[in-house]
């Protein structure tokens, strides 16, 4: 099998089989043309996380491999298809835990030899920019607002599948954020949901610190948030008083949107972007969707947003992704490793 070819192929003709197990998710799809989801399987380990208050790396690799032949049966079970019409398999090949990572790639790699067809090794982020492509055509150049556990990203596609990262955390991802705060209210892992929650019926709202850095600086910073929002709580609780859940949680939330939000549009006037696509996990959130819906709408953006189940982590936005280096040819070697710290920009179509 020649795995390094770089010559192109028809677009349409790939049925590409998609694993992801970055994180805590163990996901098989089955993507046609790059568009077409014949099947998507996620089986999710919240509830053996949860106890623990995060994600155990050890138990989560463990239960990938548990977990991951069944999701492919079930994969290949729901799109209808025979495994000889697979014509490539892809996997996130980062970033994500190693552990995590590794239980994938051995499938893939044994999958790809088994069936005789390419590889391609598939960035995380790459999949969450590109599962927008799954409902709607992408136009260039547009600019994508990443917003997950471990990420908060602006990135810049100047064409397709060619990044660059305008903006990045200097501290806690925005979906870290939500999570330490809302342990500290005392909500269980994963704590976002809860707190977006609480903020969109809250009646007031504590006023909190927006940290905006640098002028002219597109990267983000929530750690002195996170601080501010437990001095708040452990004030109310020094005085005697309950504190204010819904009102910190409202603040909380409309500091963090208020940064991405106004960040996001400068970066899409200033590199005269076409589109802004919003990807993550945290796209699930209500109050940052109905925002950024809002803003754009007046400042005339197309805003591109996944239904919720693209926005967490799925293995067809990975074959979304993978597609565009189906179309140009571009493989992995069977040898490749697993990329905990993977760049974006590294992964760019050659």
């Amino acid at each position: 099998m020649n795995i390094s070819s770089s010559h192109t192929h028809p677009a349409e003709a790939d049925v590409i089989l998609a694993i992801e197990t970055s994180c805590d998710e163990t996901s098989v799809a089955i993507v046609r043309g790059g568009r077409e989801v014949l099947a998507n399987q996620v089986s999710s380990q919240i509830d053996v996380h949860q106890r623990f208050g995060g994600v155990v790396p050890e138990i989560a690799s463990r239960k990938h491999v548990e977990t991951i032949t069944v999701m492919l049966e079930e994969a290949v079970k729901q799109a209808g298809v025979a495994l000889t019409d697979i014509t490539a398999v892809a996997v996130t090949q980062g970033p994500g835990l190693v552990g995590s990572l590794l239980v994938g790639i051995v499938a893939a790699k044994s999958l790809a030899m088994a069936l005789d067809v390419p590889l391609i090794g598939t960035h995380h982020i790459a999949g969450h920019i590109y599962a927008n492509r799954l409902v709607q055509e992408l136009a260039y150049p547009c600019m994508a607002l990443v917003v997950s556990g471990g990420h908060t990203e602006l990135v810049h596609l100047e064409r397709e599948g060619v990044f660059r990262v305008i903006g990045s955390t200097r501290d806690d991802a925005v979906g870290e954020a939500y999570d330490k705060v809302a342990r500290a209210v005392g909500f269980p892992y994963p704590g976002g949901p809860h707190i977006d929650r609480l903020a969109v019926d809250a009646d007031d709202a504590i006023t909190l610190p927006r940290a905006w850095l640098e002028p002219d600086s597109y990267d983000f910073s929530f750690s002195g948030l996170k601080s501010a929002v437990l001095n708040v709580v452990n004030q109310a609780k020094m005085r005697g008083e309950p504190p204010m859940y819904a009102a910190v949680a409202r603040g909380f939330q409309e500091s963090v949107i208020d940064v991405l939000t106004e960040k996001a549009m400068r970066a899409v006037k200033e590199y005269g972007a076409a589109q802004l696509l919003l990807c993550g996990g945290v796209a699930a959130n209500r109050g940052l969707r109905s925002a950024l819906a809002e803003r754009c709408q007046a400042e005339g953006v197309p805003l591109l947003i996944p239904p919720f189940e693209y926005c967490t982590d799925n293995a067809a936005m990975i074959a979304a992704a993978a597609h565009i280096k189906w179309k140009h040819g571009q493989f992995t070697p069977l040898d490749f490793q697993a990329q905990p710290l993977f760049s974006l920009e590294a992964w760019s179509v050659e």
